[in-house]
Formats: C-alpha cells, structure tokens, sequence
C-alpha cells in the first residue's frame, strides 16, 4: 500500500461520485449492496476526521430533496439525469452527459477551488470524474469496486458477460485516474494484470466494517429468538443481492445434498436467503424459489427481503455459519460484517474474500463452485456443534482488524498523496 511520508496537508472537501446506486439506498436492493455501505461509512469517517464529503448520485424519485444530509460533513446531492424509475445499471451510460451537466451546474454555483479531488465509485461514475477533475483542475482517485475483465473470466453459468464498453470505459478511467484505490492487493494485481494500471498510482486500502453496528450481541438464541427462529436448528444463512454472480444457487444445492446424505436434517436445518433480485437475476426473479422447489427443500429455504442494516447484525447472529459462494468479490464486505458479529464463514477462495476469511481460524475457504465443497465445509459444523461459536470467536477478533476509521485514514493519505504530486507537477517545468 501507498504510505505518505511525513505530516501532508489533509484534503479539505471531496466530490464522491456515485451514478449508479445511492448511498440512501437499502443495501440488497436492485444494484445496491456493499459500494452503497462502503461509500456511507468512508464519507462519514472522513467526515469525523476532518475532510468533508459531497456525494452527486442520480435522482430515481421526485420525492426528493435535491441535497440531504447524511450526517454533519457529510451531504448528499441528487442530480437529475433520465427519468426517476425504470432504467437499468445497463442504460445509463446513455445518461452520463446530462449526470455531468448536473454537477458542473452544482460546481458552477461555488467559488473557485471549492473542490480538492473528485473520488469516483464504479466505472460509470469514473467517467464523469474523469471530466470533473480535468475541468476544476484538481486529482481523481477512482475505485473500481468490480472490473468487467475480472467478472467475464469468472462468470456463472448462464450469467451475462460485461459489454465491451465497459472493458473500453474502464481502461480510459485507469489512465486518466491520479490515484486508484483497489480493495486487496490481489485487486492491486488484477488492475495492473488487465488493465495496465501503473503500481505507483495503485493503492490497497481494505474496505472496513461498522464495528458499532456488526458486534456480538449477547447469546445466539436471543438473536434467533427475535427473529422467530428455533433456537437449536442448524442455519446457514446467504445474505446479498440474489443473481447468478453472487450463486446462491450453490448453498442450496449444498443442502440439498446434506438432506439426501442424513434425512433428519429436514426437521433441524433452515436455509435463509435475505436480498432481493439483482442485476442478471432480474431477468428469472423467482429462479431461486424454483430451484428449491426442484430440490426438494422449499420447505426448508426462507425467503426474505432486504432488510435494514441493525436487523441484518441480528440475522448474522443468529446463523450457525454464513455461506458466501461467490464467481467473484472484490473485497466481501458481507463476510466481513457477518464474522464481526461473531458468525463464522464458508465462502469460495476468490477474489478479496482470502483477507477477510481466515480459513481454519474463522471460517473455511472452498476452491471451486461445486455444491459438495460446501456441503462438505457445512457438514463439519453439523458433526461439530460447537464449531459455530470456537471459529464464531476467532471471527469476531479477526474483524477487529477492519474498522472503517482505519480504512478512512489510508484513504486520506491516498487523497494526499495524489493532491502532493498533482502540486509538484504544477511547480515542474516540465508539467
């Protein structure tokens, strides 16, 4: 990771960009999910610690206020670009000249240098970084959060690959882009691998977790007890947007083959899904509902809707594990907020998910997308039962290590560093 030598001067107002998914959105929801929770916890970090944060996200109702905010140093401003409703992740590259419009009429309205960097979330809001930062004159630092390349060599069966303008779109954002900031330093990688990023510009700063929010919280039975559910049964929870990247598809399978292997499962396990159709998933909304149908366990797989982040810490709790079989994750913030509350994780060898899940001590990591990799992982907490609260323990301390003041410091420094250099530029001769 980029570390800045010595005391630099600390970046006073950022513009975050976030086109595509407001941070006022329910994670789990449409294409809402852990950028929304990272963009709102960083901004209200770097918030708490001196740098305020404006984030332009586009409108999707007339219900609202043109700027809100979020907490004190922290606004968000809606911009209006396409209709409220109705437009996909997929055709908004069509809207992202009237979304510039609308920031340069916001900037247009403030003194001179009222901005200090412009940091960017997704491809889709790079874009128009890319064109802020060149106007007003000051640093872009772009998160990828996902790259086309990295989801196309790992899609799921039956998945949809990215187009070509974005693999184009993104390249243009890695050299445009005086800093990068990538999750893990295998993102670090995958940036410099595809797109050529230069190490010097890449930095790692983790993603962190709310550990106000996502604690353990007193016995699993109380958690499981205000949720409704039965106080000795076996659950393992997926929790997240639901589409084929993401396979839940695979925990169900998983159960499936641990209820055909030992029959008494079937009046001792719960299977929860909590999310909502996502991205591809739109297009086969009841796809996973089916599938347990065929499976024979609809009985056994609670469907239920994204819910608010303090009822989410209460369904981690109550989990004997959280399964997470994902094609592809740039960091895992799920795993990361799950194993805060005390909840140990299955989830497969890819991407960011390594960091977060130590395997053996926290959790267990599965290569590949089999459903008996994980029925294998799942049965040893069934032959184990006091494996769920051992490794439950070790994944609470190991979350200590990803508290959002932390990730909100390096990413200042990473503010820093860009704006130093964008000045020792300036003052060269050589520009």
């Amino acid at each position: 990771m980029l570390r800045l030598p010595g005391a630099a001067r600390r970046v006073r107002r950022v513009a975050m960009l976030s086109v595509h998914t407001s941070p006022l959105h329910q994670p789990g929801t449409g294409d809402a999910g852990g950028m929304n929770v990272y963009i709102v916890e960083l901004a209200r970090q770097l918030a708490a610690q001196g740098t305020e944060v404006e984030i332009f996200t586009r409108a999707t109702t007339g219900a609202l206020e043109p700027t809100v905010e979020l907490v004190p140093g922290v606004l968000v401003r809606h911009i209006d670009a396409g209709p409220y409703e109705g437009l996909s992740k997929e055709e908004l590259p069509a809207q992202l000249c009237a979304f510039t419009h609308g920031v340069m009429q916001v900037w247009a309205g403030h003194r001179p240098g009222y901005y200090d960097l412009v940091h960017s979330h997704y491809w889709l809001s790079g874009h128009v970084g890319w064109l802020a930062a060149q106007r007003w004159g000051v640093p872009l630092v772009h998160a990828m959060h996902t790259m086309a390349k990295v989801k196309n060599a790992a899609l799921a069966e039956g998945d949809t690959p990215e187009p070509a303008a974005r693999v184009i779109g993104e390249t243009q954002i890695v050299r445009a882009a005086d800093r990068l900031i990538a999750n893990t330093a295998e993102e670090a990688g995958e940036l410099m691998h595809h797109y050529e990023a230069p190490a010097e510009r890449t930095a790692v700063v983790h993603p962190g977790v709310n550990l106000d929010r996502f604690r353990p919280s007193g016995a699993r039975s109380a958690a499981r007890a205000r949720l409704g559910l039965p106080p000795d049964a076996f659950i393992p929870l997926f929790a997240g947007r639901i589409q084929p990247l993401k396979a839940p598809d695979v925990l169900l399978r998983a159960a499936a083959l641990l209820v055909d292997e030992d029959p008494s499962l079937r009046g001792r396990m719960i299977v929860p899904v909590v999310g909502g159709p996502s991205g591809s998933g739109l297009a086969k909304p009841e796809g996973l509902q089916k599938l347990a149908a065929r499976l024979g366990i609809a009985d056994l797989v609670h469907f239920r809707p994204p819910v608010g982040q303090e009822q989410l810490a209460d369904w981690y709790r109550a989990a004997s594990v959280l399964v997470m079989p994902s094609y592809s994750e740039s960091f895992g913030l799920v795993a990361a907020e799950a194993q805060a509350c005390g909840t140990p994780v299955v989830a497969a060898a890819v991407g960011g998910l390594p960091v977060v899940v130590r395997d053996g001590t926290s959790g267990f990591l599965v290569e590949g997308h089999e459903p008996a990799g994980y029925a294998l992982a799942l049965r040893r907490f069934l032959d184990d039962p006091a494996l769920t609260d051992r490794l439950g323990d070790a994944a609470a301390a190991h979350a200590q290590n990803f508290g959002w003041g932390a990730a909100a410091e390096a990413t200042a420094e990473v503010y820093a560093a860009a704006s130093q250099e964008r000045r020792r530029r300036l003052r060269s001769p050589h520009g």
